[in-house]
């Protein structure tokens, strides 16, 4: 019998889920864009610089993804069968790795900064700016993972208005502190860089002291921090069974990623600032299939934990189409902002050639963002499904595209474009096993006890 779904509750749900995971999403990406206009004002090598300096924490984040989504997938199971008890379990569990992930980044930033500058660079200028900036950023990076454990937890019990609301708050007053810091207003002096830094910093201290007041409030969980070495084993084999999967598929990606983008910083200084800007743009529209990628894994996760697995299905091949549409949006989008952000910042002709050239480049790469994004890190995942991701990246990143950006690059010297080209490869390439894979049906699965 065939499932017929609701489309106004199916809407209804989504975007009662997603909008706030998109505004987060907006707001985190907002800092980004921030840092790289105001810098941009100040100096092309600032720019570039901290760019570059922000791979770290981007690295960061892969291991922190990879804890907190496989808290998420079954966090979404179990709330829909309603059981909070094992949810303030995760919740512990979460907490106790991604404590450990950020002292480690934290103490790496602080004690070996020139050394982490010179993977992504070779110009002396680059690797001094980008060294200053993450002996202050590194404190930032010391809290987020604990924020990123409570704006999880919101998120699959329904609270994704708590999630806006906190991200919201801490990136306002990121970018106002930004303005201070970096051009001396106020009667604050002129850090540039490290007032970038200072200013992420505070905001991330304000973005923890707001994660905790909410979790106190009456129909938040908290996470009880006296039973915070508890363990339950059951659960904790279920966790490993997830994370593991993703932490190979958010370390293939965030080292592929940073990859891409140490290749393009040896290229010059014109190659990297082209490529900072661009990468700003892509996460700033990558934000609506990043908010609809996770609302599809919690409404997904819902309908398995509660046993209904048909209608799990055909909710996921639902949001399979929705993805398309996004994609679609999503290159019509990049397109039509390409002339303004060439005007927007402070490039050398050659940059902003190289600019021109990418923006075009990246509206073919969003479909497959897009779809991607919400098939595999939303259906996918949401089901338990979490192999394939590691196994398309294996062949598709690190069989294809890093192979030919790094011949490009530095065996057979092709052009800037083509090189960035061969960087957007991998997700275009996956669709149609994307495709294939969802129609296995291998992740209708119900993954709770």
């Amino acid at each position: 019998m065939e499932i017929r779904i609701d489309n106004r509750l199916f809407y209804h749900r989504l975007y009662t889920l997603s909008a706030p995971i998109i505004v987060q999403s907006l707001m985190l990406a907002l800092v980004a864009a921030c840092d790289a206009l105001m810098l941009g004002r100040v100096a092309q090598e600032q720019m570039a610089a901290v760019s570059l300096a922000t791979q770290i924490q981007f690295v960061q984040n892969m291991f922190i993804f990879a804890v907190t989504s496989a808290g998420a997938i079954l966090g979404s199971q179990y709330f829909g069968k309603g059981d909070s008890t094992t949810i303030e379990e995760l919740f512990r569990m979460i907490l106790r790795w991604c404590g450990l992930i950020s002292l480690v980044f934290f103490l790496l930033c602080e004690g070996c900064p020139e050394i982490l500058m010179r993977i992504f660079a070779h110009d002396e200028v680059l690797i001094s700016i980008g060294s200053t900036y993450l002996r202050i950023a590194g404190w930032s990076y010391l809290l987020t993972g604990i924020s990123q454990c409570y704006l999880t937890i919101f998120k699959v019990t329904d609270h994704v208005s708590v999630t806006a609301a906190v991200s919201s708050v801490a990136v306002v007053l990121n970018i106002v502190l930004n303005a201070i810091f970096i051009f001396g207003l106020l009667g604050a002096p002129r850090m540039e860089a490290r007032g970038a830094a200072l200013a992420t910093a505070i905001a991330r201290v304000i973005e923890l002291i707001l994660c905790i007041y909410f979790s106190l409030r009456a129909g938040s969980l908290r996470p009880h921090i006296e039973k915070i070495l508890q363990r339950n084993k059951e659960l904790g084999r279920d966790f490993v069974r997830q994370v593991i999967p993703l932490l190979g598929g958010s370390l293939l990606w965030g080292v592929g990623f940073t990859s891409y983008t140490a290749i393009m910083g040896h290229l010059g200084v014109d190659a990297a600032a082209a490529n900072s800007v661009s990468a700003v743009i892509r996460d700033l529209i990558c934000c609506a299939c990043n908010g609809v990628g996770s609302a599809a894994g919690i409404m997904v996760g819902n309908e398995l934990g509660a046993g209904r697995l048909e209608m799990g299905k055909a909710v996921g091949m639902k949001l399979k189409n929705v993805s398309w549409v996004i994609g679609l949006g999503s290159m019509a989008l990049v397109l039509a902002v390409t002339p303004i952000t060439v005007r927007m910042v402070i490039l050398s002709d050659q940059a902003r050639s190289y600019l021109t050239g990418m923006m075009v480049i990246m509206a073919i790469y969003m479909i497959g963002r897009c779809v991607n994004t919400v098939c595999i890190n939303g259906v996918l995942d949401g089901g338990g499904d979490t192999l394939f991701d590691m196994y398309s990246l294996a062949i598709c990143m690190w069989g294809l595209a890093i192979p030919l950006a790094v011949l490009g690059a530095f065996v057979f010297h092709w052009h800037v474009l083509a090189v960035y080209a061969c960087t957007c490869l991998d997700e275009v390439g996956k669709i149609p096993w994307v495709m294939y894979r969802l129609r296995k049906y291998k992740w209708v699965q119900n993954l709770t006890r």
